[in-house]
């Protein structure tokens, strides 16, 4: 892709990678679902934070996310709805997390409540999208990765935005995998989705706590 200007793409697509690995929300989200609901769920999930990556990609590349990074009421106004979002699922799992178990017999009696796939890909997206941290990311890291002579900048940022979307949509389509396979494995019992639900509405509570204190860079 030298024609577009870009370069060190070996490092760039390692960089995804450990980004895409690092525990946060998306993470946090994405196993917490397939462990409750299984696979097409956490796909519907996962498919909700790459449209995010999407909106953030095209966002980057056409100067909306430049405004994050200079207007301050903006950044605040964003920043605000994303932890009461984070807020919102947070109270959501642990109200979940709380639940009392089902009676055995009914548990082999019952079969489970349908989640709509709908309603999980906008949490998924809504979760990402409301997330100012990641428009100033990709605002920050993919013009590093971009000649400052290059002819076509935005064709440039849109390349980039799609690699980073495609490779964060396999790693997250790899992790709901494995997610069910342990969850296949531990016989389908509630009890690890209970504690993941758990242990995901405090981690949301904490990231929506340190979402509300980052202040503009």
């Amino acid at each position: 892709m030298s024609f577009l200007g870009l370069h060190d793409l070996p490092l760039f697509a390692a960089t995804v990678l450990v980004l895409n690995a690092t525990p946060g929300v998306d993470l946090v989200f994405t196993i917490s679902r397939t462990l409750q609901h299984g696979v097409r769920t956490g796909l519907s999930g996962a498919a909700g934070i790459s449209a995010g990556c999407v909106v953030h990609a095209l966002a980057a590349a056409f100067g909306l996310a430049a405004l994050l990074a200079v207007s301050a009421t903006a950044f605040a106004v964003l920043k605000g709805l994303g932890a009461a979002y984070l807020v919102w699922l947070a109270v959501g799992m642990l109200r979940s997390a709380l639940r009392p178990a089902a009676p055995a017999a009914a548990a082999v009696t019952t079969a489970p409540v349908p989640v709509p796939h709908g309603r999980v890909f906008r949490q998924g997206l809504l979760t990402n999208v409301l997330n100012p941290k990641v428009a100033l990311f990709f605002l920050a890291f993919l013009p590093q990765f971009i000649d400052a002579d290059a002819p076509h900048k935005t064709l440039a940022f849109l390349a980039l935005g799609g690699w980073f979307v495609l490779q964060s949509a396999l790693f997250l389509t790899a992790l709901v995998l494995l997610t069910a396979r342990l969850r296949h494995l531990g016989g389908g019992s509630a009890t690890p989705g209970r504690w993941l639900n758990g242990l995901g509405g405090v981690l949301f509570l904490g990231l929506a706590a340190k979402l509300a204190r980052t202040d503009l860079p």
